[in-house]
């Protein structure tokens, strides 16, 4: 089932990364499908810690822009999201290569949306697993829906 209210388009989306840390990361935008988002993201030395591994928080920041940016598509143009909340289980170390992050909804709700972001090596092993809690807003000047 297509979950996305607005059109996605990929080379548009990666070029709102510029100046961010999105793109001081080297995330990109890869694919999406009628209910995923996919991004991959460098393992290198600007995502290593100290003992030469993927930073967990290099990944957490794969997650949260995959959730955030996705959960954004899935509502109308009077609303927005925000995270609420994100954890992460690093189940892998990695030391080169690419990461691979796909986000899928687990709850698209009115007030809040939570996204699973599994992350994934180039041979499909699982490196990471996320779930992200999202709030959904209203724009200023937009009157809540009534419940």
């Amino acid at each position: 089932m297509k979950i996305w209210k607005k059109e996605i388009d990929l080379e548009k989306l990666n070029q709102t990364s510029k100046n961010t840390l999105i793109e001081h990361l080297n995330i990109v935008y890869t694919d999406f499908g009628d209910d995923s988002l996919t991004a991959t993201m460098p393992v290198c030395h600007f995502t290593h810690q100290p003992l030469g591994m993927l930073h967990g928080g290099a990944s957490v920041v794969l997650a949260e822009t995959l959730g955030s940016l996705a959960a954004n598509f899935c509502v109308d143009h009077e609303s927005y999201c925000v995270g609420l909340d994100i954890n992460a289980n690093h189940v892998r170390a990695m030391r080169e290569g690419h990461v691979i992050g796909t986000a899928r909804p687990v709850h698209l709700g009115i007030s809040t949306q939570v996204w699973q972001i599994d992350i994934t090596d180039e041979r499909q092993r699982l490196v990471c697993t996320s779930r992200l809690t999202i709030a959904v807003k209203k724009h200023r000047g937009t009157k809540a829906h009534a419940h």
